[in-house]
């Protein structure tokens, strides 16, 4: 009944799909290993929060798990890349793997970033969004690019080079690798997504 409650809910552009067993939910604390313990309180001390999301899992490996809060906190905080820009690549990214606990952090936080709605759910129905302003549109290339064609084009590189000068280019890409590491990890051990919020739907493979 909550499975089809949760399906009933859903906006009408997107499909529900059925919800897996996570395999690697969240450790009991009387379970936790004292490197476990030892890495959660270093992620709770610098993100100010408990151990959540695609960190869960990590925290299997508590070492990847602190590298991995390292390099995101950088690419989220810190990259110079705009924040929209950045938050639209991770759109991206979530849409490639259809990860859909990727997808409920992040499509709020691009919108009030400054990423239009309406390109948001361009991106969740897979499609190439209307509307989008030069910037958005060489990270949508780009981005595009890297997950379908494997690398990109001299045109699109000449473009996002003048946009964002080579450190963007390497943190726009550093963006695109990252979130695909935590979409793989998600999505390997089915990371469970709020079930009670819309997900993305299941596209057909290219």
């Amino acid at each position: 009944m909550r499975f089809l409650d949760a399906c009933a809910g859903m906006t009408i552009f997107l499909s529900c799909a059925v919800l897996a067993e996570d395999r690697l939910p969240e450790i009991p604390a009387d379970k936790l290993t004292y490197a476990q313990r030892e890495a959660a309180r270093t992620f709770q001390e610098d993100r100010g929060v408990p151990v959540f999301g695609p960190f869960i899992p990590l925290l299997r490996s508590p070492q990847l798990m602190l590298q991995a809060m390292s390099m995101g906190d950088y690419l989220r905080y810190h990259n110079t890349l705009p924040p929209k820009i950045n938050e639209f690549v991770i759109l991206i990214t979530a849409r490639e793997w259809t990860q859909q606990l990727e997808w409920q952090i992040h499509q709020p936080i691009a919108v009030k970033a400054g990423l239009a709605a309406a390109i948001t759910e361009s991106v969740a129905r897979g499609e190439r969004p209307k509307g989008m302003d030069e910037a958005e549109e060489i990270a949508w290339e780009f981005s595009t690019q890297l997950h379908h064609d494997k690398k990109v084009d001299d045109r699109t590189w000449a473009r996002a080079v003048a946009k964002f000068g080579e450190q963007g280019v390497m943190d726009m890409a550093g963006t695109n690798g990252y979130y695909d590491f935590l979409a793989m990890s998600m999505n390997a051990a089915q990371t469970a997504p709020d079930p009670a919020k819309p997900m993305l739907p299941i596209l057909p493979k290219h």
